[in-house]
């Protein structure tokens, strides 16, 4: 068996972090089970990355009962210097919008119906200019 090689398509382009939040994005009231087992990541992992992006102001969590909803901060900024000023609202849009059409389904598919109807997700604002005010 060969190592795992990058050119061999072994890696994937968001990291875990990424595509957390590109699934809460299209599905706020997800569990962290749901969102495990889209990522592909274990539940452990995503409960980590969900405390990640918290603490950095990519989304706050709130309770409604026994179930959490997330929601995501469109205005924060992407962390790479290659993308500095750029907020992250304008690529989430973009990539909730396409609905996950290469994903498997959420768990429970009636959680989703802003992306399965194509519609903009809840918290996500995809006509303001993708470079935010300009102040760090």
């Amino acid at each position: 068996m060969e190592p795992p090689d990058e050119r061999s398509g072994n890696w994937t382009l968001l990291t875990g972090h990424g595509r957390v939040l590109v699934e809460i994005a299209g599905n706020p009231q997800a569990r962290i089970r749901d969102i495990s087992s889209v990522v592909g990541l274990t539940e452990r992992t995503v409960q980590v990355i969900v405390a990640d992006l918290e603490a950095a102001g990519y989304l706050t969590r709130s309770r409604t009962g026994r179930r959490t909803r997330y929601t995501v901060n469109p205005d924060s900024k992407f962390r790479h210097s290659a993308q500095k000023g750029l907020r992250v609202g304008p690529l989430l849009a973009l990539l909730t919008a396409m609905g996950g059409t290469d994903t498997p389904e959420p768990a429970d598919p009636g959680t989703n119906p802003s992306a399965a109807a194509g519609h903009q997700p809840p918290g996500v604002n995809t006509a303001a200019d993708p470079r935010g005010s300009g102040e760090e």
